[in-house]
């Protein structure tokens, strides 16, 4: 196997001391840093020319991609965040960050000594003490509804955080997205309970709040054609004619003018528009 190959495999990055551990001589890697193949990061670190360059921002730093820069890797759901978050031990020597997030801490999981990438446990951990707890807790139940790690298990987990704790005691794999999270998130803050993922007539209604105001939630990219919106208009005609009052709301009215999407829902219960006829 070509040492490109290798490091392809390990994220584009690895130790000097473990890649000479599978077998690539010093002549090889010296040989491939000189042709420009390879890139020598600090003194002992190679990493390929493919290589993300929020790896190669990590490993100048003796550090490890963490929070939502690494959960965006996993792809995840994750806020706009264009700064490199980055996991270093808490004995690491100060330096400029540069444009990085630095997380001067370590999470429940232990990690090998020459990782790049925090483990998901201590990613989750990062992001609950980093992000604010809307946006931490959409995190958290996107990697819930992609299966990458069990509520009982995040349950059972001694988070040593007791924002992370919170979070683990009210993630959900309800929430299809991160947006879902965020409006549940916005109705409890004014004592409003929302059912999740209903199906009315053979078809899914984002949420529910009493018997009869159904809410739909456009994501970001949600509309990309006209047959998108008439597909919309034609969910919200069905739900009115089996006599539910609908409001739809998008994923910038949810995520930044969350008074507003609170107003309505508050005017339309007062309207008595959640009650059964």
């Amino acid at each position: 196997m070509r040492l490109e190959d290798w490091l392809n495999g390990r994220d584009g990055a690895a130790h000097t001391s473990d890649i000479y551990a599978a077998g690539f001589s010093r002549h090889a890697v010296a040989t491939a840093v000189a042709s420009g193949r390879m890139l020598r990061i600090r003194r002992s670190w190679i990493a390929s020319g493919t290589c993300d360059p929020s790896i190669r921002a990590a490993l100048s730093v003796s550090g490890r991609l963490t929070c939502v820069t690494a959960a965006r890797r996993l792809e995840l759901w994750t806020p706009l965040d264009e700064q490199v978050h980055v996991s270093v031990a808490p004995t690491a020597a100060r330096f400029d960050p540069d444009g990085m997030r630095v997380h001067w801490s370590t999470g429940p999981a232990p990690i090998g000594r020459h990782a790049v990438l925090d483990p998901l446990i201590n990613v989750l951990r990062h992001v609950a003490g980093c992000q604010e707890p809307a946006a931490a807790l959409a995190v958290w139940e996107s990697a819930l509804n992609k299966r990458l790690i069990a509520p009982e298990v995040l349950q059972r987990i001694a988070w040593r955080s007791a924002r992370a704790s919170r979070i683990a005691a009210v993630a959900d794999v309800l929430s299809d997205s991160g947006l879902e999270t965020h409006f549940v998130v916005l109705m409890r803050a004014i004592g409003v309970r929302v059912t999740q993922q209903v199906w009315v007539d053979g078809h899914p209604l984002d949420a529910l709040i009493g018997d009869r105001l159904g809410i739909q939630l456009d994501g970001f990219a949600f509309h990309s054609s006209a047959s998108d919106r008439r597909r919309d208009i034609e969910a919200d005609a069905r739900l009115r004619l089996h006599g539910f009052s609908v409001l739809r709301f998008d994923y910038h009215q949810v995520l930044f003018q969350p008074e507003l999407v609170q107003n309505l829902v508050r005017a339309a219960i007062a309207q008595g528009l959640h009650l059964r006829g």
